[in-house]
């Protein structure tokens, strides 16, 4: 994991996305599915894959880890010149994320975030003034340059 580095804003998002969930197990499916298709729409139709997983990961952990009952989990999603960023916030700052060693082939939990590590180009999280987000980018390749001669 790498810690919280706050990105330059120096120019605004191309597309940006930001809904808030109710803290229950069907709003999982619910942002995956949105996440792909804005993420495709968007024009990284191979990314959508990635990042719908890596938010019903996020998701997920969300609502194990971080939710308070009556407080909703947001999910922001923006789309830059160069960078892809997924962002899942909840109201447990105190509750911060960290990856488990696997010691144990038979566990099914605890995987969720190496699996987002190993999907995206860096994750992290910020606290907010209350809860915290758990983000995952991924560098897009530079535009290709055409040069007329």
């Amino acid at each position: 994991m790498t810690e919280a580095v706050p990105l330059p804003q120096s120019t605004p998002p191309l597309h940006e996305d930001l809904l808030d969930y109710t803290p229950t197990q069907r709003s999982v499916p619910l942002a995956r599915r949105r996440v792909a298709r804005l993420v495709a729409e968007w024009g990284q139709p191979g990314l959508a894959g990635d990042a719908a997983l890596v938010v019903s990961e996020l998701m997920t952990n969300a609502l194990l880890h971080g939710s308070v009952r009556g407080r909703l989990i947001r999910v922001h999603v923006t789309l830059g010149h160069r960078t892809l960023r997924v962002e899942v916030s909840d109201p447990r700052g105190e509750r911060l994320p960290r990856p488990r060693p696997v010691s144990d082939a038979d566990d099914q939990f605890g995987r969720g975030l190496l699996l987002v590590g190993a999907l995206a180009t860096r994750w992290g999280w910020e606290l907010r003034s209350v809860g915290k987000t758990v983000y995952a980018e991924w560098d897009l390749p530079a535009p290709a340059v055409v040069v007329i001669t």
